[in-house]
């Protein structure tokens, strides 16, 4: 047995987990990283518009602050989120964005003076502050008041991601690439490490940890169609899921993101919509502002997604080989703006599309994009079940998104999720010891072994290539964007006859070494315990919230399901999962729940919403006008961080002496764009 000791323990080397792995670093831990890929390699690269943090140097961004930031964030998230994460993150978006700076990450800059830009479909002047020159520049993004998406032209995560990782190389964090955990190992209380296999050798290690993360990113692979990397599998969470304590929250809640290329399912960025591109129909007809018209293109991401399935239905779309599409039409940003800041949407137009977006209207359609569910954990990232195992990033429920997330939150979550979670797993090392039980190690690594040995000699007739692509056909199918009883009962017992099915497994090749097929088989049947704890979540949630709509139950129902769905598997023989649920404490809400204002507010008020909002009230009132806002903030939602990340963040109107409207510049309209 091959057994490797290390401090802090990190399953995933993109953003998140790589951020873990400096917190921990920097406090002299011995810390070491596990990949199936090359770090720069990561699905962070993959990002493209921007990373949300408030900053509030450029023109459309001044006024903004943590308390703007928070409101979007727990509206965006259709009050599903955990208030006290949401206000950690907001708080520490900043230092974050400033960190990376200082670490080499080029972010696009404010420059003095006037610029054009097109704010619904309008050509519009910005006379950026002199003041504000040389500062991190932001553009809008869906869902948000403010200006405040900080971002490197559209290849936001690659810069990010590189300048990490060129960090982490530095500190001598190593690496060890192609390397796949395949089991947690614990003993039902406390996690001690994993269980890993090279995927170039065959060979199986144990790495023992004081302290073990898991920030392998999303599942969206468990769909046919997703913007994801092939390798966002939904592994980490199936690590958790198959210790049979470690709970899931939240996995029914998946994001379908509006504007993926038709039809190998490509992302282009939001950015596209948040500089000024449009919408359109079969008919070049503009479509969301009869939707939505105060927000139109730039609605929450649910939003938007719906609305244009809902256009494609009433016969509006586009007739293709692949299905109907709309048309994403960024040809009124012009060939400059194009090629400098949507230069790798062109890139993929040219490469996937052959059409050219400066003249050309590109096919989109919804597609599975994100995803909100992931490894329950508290606000200190570790999962309340199993002590010494936390979560980071995609990969975890923390919970920051709630039942939807806004654009750019997902990689300043990367980020500053991995800035304060390290902080508490260096916090936890330093407090805790290891004893390792070699037979405990034992133990899963026979188990990791003899699950190889039944695959390579069973003589199973099963291929996981077709239940994989059955699972995936079955999610895109039954549990996708608009979602009814029907279909996903559908599903569930779709998935549920693979999932047996892939108990007589069988491989055509049996190396034990660099072996695809025995990498599919292991990682499908974990796959197929994910997928169902999207379906039976999904199906059991009777309610419409964020990106869950369903088309029988179109009301939020803050009186009955105000609450997280948990979902564990603690008999490995069963087909299903067993859910439960935590509800959200209304009196604990800094913002009680509210009309997140789109469409109709048809929502189920819960029986602590007045009452709540009647007590914020004579709060504010007692302390009256003077307090300033985080006198007030503290007042009604406390929340803690390490002491280190706990200052006040300054910005360019708190620097000054000259009031905000002189320094804020000037916004001019000019003529219609085309």
């Amino acid at each position: 047995m091959k057994l490797i000791y290390t401090d802090a323990l990190i399953v995933g080397a993109g953003l998140a987990g790589l951020r873990v792995a400096i917190a921990a670093k920097e406090r002299g831990l011995d810390t070491l990283v596990l990949s199936l890929i090359p770090a720069k390699r990561s699905h962070s690269a993959a990002a493209q518009g921007g990373m949300q943090a408030s900053l509030g140097n450029a023109l459309k961004g001044m006024g903004d602050d943590e308390d703007v930031h928070f409101q979007d964030t727990v509206k965006g998230s259709d009050w599903g989120c955990d208030q006290s994460v949401v206000r950690m993150f907001t708080h520490c978006a900043p230092k974050a964005v400033r960190e990376l700076a200082h670490w080499g990450v080029p972010w696009t800059r404010v420059t003095a003076g006037p610029r054009e830009v097109i704010v619904n479909a309008q050509k519009v002047t910005l006379e950026e502050a002199q003041a504000a020159h040389g500062l991190i520049n932001a553009r809008d993004f869906g869902g948000t008041q403010k200006w405040r998406t900080c971002y490197t032209a559209d290849g936001t995560g690659h810069s990010l991601l590189y300048a990490m990782d060129n960090k982490a190389i530095s500190m001598d964090i190593p690496v060890h690439e192609r390397v796949e955990a395949l089991a947690l190992i614990h003993d039902g209380k406390r996690c001690h490490g994993v269980i890993a296999r090279c995927l170039i050798t065959g060979e199986l290690r144990a790495y023992v940890a004081k302290a073990t993360t898991i920030a392998t990113g999303g599942y969206g692979r468990i769909y046919a169609v997703s913007t994801n990397a092939v390798i966002c599998e939904g592994m980490g969470q199936a690590l958790a899921l198959e210790t049979g304590v470690a709970t899931l929250g939240n996995m029914e809640a998946v994001q379908f993101h509006p504007t993926a290329i038709v039809p190998v399912g490509i992302l282009t960025t939001e950015g596209c919509r948040g500089d000024g591109g449009l919408l359109r129909d079969k008919d070049g007809y503009r479509f969301m502002p009869d939707y939505e018209p105060e927000k139109k293109e730039l609605a929450s991401r649910d939003v938007v997604s719906r609305r244009m399935t809902e256009h494609i239905r009433k016969g509006k779309g586009v007739d293709s080989p692949y299905g109907p599409h709309l048309w994403l039409d960024i040809t009124l940003l012009g060939r400059k703006h194009i090629e400098t800041n949507l230069r790798e949407v062109q890139e993929i137009c040219e490469n996937f599309l052959g059409i050219d977006p400066v003249k050309d209207w590109i096919p989109v359609r919804p597609t599975q994009h994100y995803s909100m569910g992931g490894v329950r954990t508290d606000a200190k990232g570790q999962s309340p079940q199993l002590w010494g195992l936390f979560s980071v990033g995609e990969a975890a429920c923390w919970d920051m998104h709630g039942f939807n997330r806004l654009g750019g939150n997902s990689l300043a979550e990367t980020v500053v999720g991995g800035m304060i979670v390290g902080k508490y797993v260096a916090d936890f090392c330093e407090c805790n010891n290891l004893e390792v039980d070699t037979g405990l190690v034992q133990l899963f690594m026979d188990r990791v072994g003899d699950e190889i040995d039944a695959l390579i000699d069973g003589g199973g007739s099963e291929s996981p290539i077709v239940l994989k692509r059955e699972m995936q056909r079955i999610m895109m199918d039954y549990v996708g964007i608009f979602r009814n009883g029907a279909e996903l009962d559908k599903a569930v017992a779709g998935l549920k006859v693979l999932l047996e099915r892939s108990r007589r497994l069988g491989l055509k090749c049996n190396k034990r070494h660099a072996n695809p097929e025995l990498v599919e088989a292991l990682r499908v049947r974990r796959m197929l315990k994910v997928a169902l704890t999207v379906a039976c979540g999904a199906a059991a949630r009777t309610e419409s919230r964020g990106a869950h709509a369903r088309e029988d139950y179109p009301q939020r129902n803050d009186r009955d399901w105000l609450k997280r769905t948990l979902a564990s598997w603690p008999d490995s023989e069963a087909l299903e999962p067993v859910l439960h649920y935590e509800a959200l404490d209304v009196m604990q809400m800094e913002l009680p729940p509210g009309y997140r204002g789109y469409g109709a507010d048809n929502s189920i008020a819960h029986p602590d919403t007045e009452r709540r909002s009647a007590q914020i009230a004579a709060i504010l009132a007692e302390l009256g006008d003077d307090a300033d806002r985080y006198t007030r903030q503290r007042a009604l939602m406390p929340f803690d961080l390490p002491d280190s990340l706990a200052p006040r963040n300054e910005r360019l109107c708190d620097t000054l002496a000259t009031p905000l409207t002189s320094v804020a510049g000037k916004i001019s309209t000019g003529e219609q764009a085309l």
